[in-house]
């Protein structure tokens, strides 16, 4: 089968009018389209998408169920939706939880679909947990520590997320020097005390705006410095966490690298509504929403991401591709994907794609 594509991303580029000859479940060739007929004709064709944020999936919460048939029936639902790897994330638990999904994450070390494990949390700021639970946040703990120390000797990639107020400078550095992206959010730290972490050699930040207090002409605060940064940076990108104006601002001012992640909770290929630290937590107008009615996590996947930054975000396809594919790939020190002869699988969006995005 030829299938032709009007853009094709592939190893950092985006290419025009190309084809992708498939045959027997592989890849043969990929070439320019030239005068030839396709079998199938694409918008775009992509390598799978990648996710270091994903909290649950198809029913599925990763803090409810940290075991290796939970990271199954997550990366299930989202490789359903076009996410081919993905960061499985437990948020602010007990020392139990973390330790059952360090292990589940042991299991399926060998799965490419999963990446490694995110923490985040429980070292966060309590007046910046959002829908985390206050009960279990603490201070950064050599207990911690020796976890993320402990995953990194068997080479299992570790980002955690922590607030810079919570964290020691002595245990903060134990955590860098693991190799672990050590990722600041959910924090109302000063623009002194982020910078100082970044200097100790935090290198990323988590959901850009969210969880971090707005900054002032006098008072730049964290965001002020994540703007101004040049490490990597995640951003949902539901038009709901963050205003598209905003979304281009980050995105058009950051020195650093900005990415996409879903935050994605269990209602992403699973049921409207789950329970969180035994609360109901249901979508609402596309909204994920505690009884409080606060936001808990999003409701969107990768792939609608790649659609809402080239479409109402108004992107550059080429960019927006990046941010859902080697973008987040670079933050954990991984090489880009390439559609190739023999490769990997790939995604093929088509008419409706290109509906969704020019309609913007």
């Amino acid at each position: 089968m030829l299938i032709g594509a009007r853009f094709l991303w592939s190893g950092g580029a985006l290419a025009r009018d190309m084809a992708v000859d498939w045959q027997d479940g592989a890849v043969r060739a990929v070439r320019p389209l030239g005068g030839d007929t396709p079998d199938r004709m694409a918008h775009l064709i992509m390598p799978c998408l990648t996710d270091l944020q994903v909290n649950g999936g198809g029913g599925v919460l990763f803090n409810a169920d940290p075991t290796p048939e939970g990271l199954d029936a997550i990366a299930d639902a989202h490789g359903q939706l076009g996410t081919g790897a993905l960061l499985p994330t437990v948020i602010t638990d007990t020392a139990e939880v973390m330790e059952a999904a360090a292990d589940a994450v042991r299991t399926r070390r060998d799965d490419p679909r999963i990446l490694g494990i995110h923490l985040e949390g429980p070292h966060i700021a309590e007046a910046r947990r959002g829908t985390h639970d206050a009960g279990h946040i603490r201070p950064l703990d050599a207990w911690t520590v020796t976890l993320v120390e402990a995953l990194r000797n068997e080479g299992i990639r570790v980002k955690i997320t922590l607030a810079p107020e919570m964290a020691p400078l002595d245990l903060l550095t134990r955590l860098v020097d693991t190799g672990a992206l050590v990722s600041i959010g959910h924090s109302a730290a000063s623009a002194k005390a982020t910078r100082a972490a970044l200097a100790a050699g935090a290198g990323c930040f988590t959901h850009l705006y969210n969880a971090m207090p707005p900054m002032t002409s006098r008072d730049p605060g964290l965001l002020g410095v994540a703007l101004n940064a040049d490490c990597p940076a995640g951003i949902i990108a539901d038009g709901i966490h963050v205003d598209w104006d905003m979304l281009r601002i980050a995105v058009r001012a950051r020195p650093g690298p900005t990415f996409a992640v879903s935050d994605a909770m269990p209602t992403v290929g699973g049921p409207d509504h789950f329970t969180l630290y035994g609360r109901r937590i249901e979508v609402q107008e596309g909204r994920l929403v505690n009884d409080e009615g606060s936001l808990a996590g999003a409701h969107i996947d990768m792939a609608q991401s790649l659609a809402n930054l080239a479409g109402p975000a108004g992107l550059p396809l080429d960019l927006a591709c990046a941010m859902v594919s080697d973008r987040p790939r670079a933050a954990l020190g991984l090489p880009p994907q390439i559609i190739a002869p023999e490769g990997e699988a790939f995604l093929c969006f088509d008419a409706e794609f290109e509906r969704m995005v020019s309609e913007q």
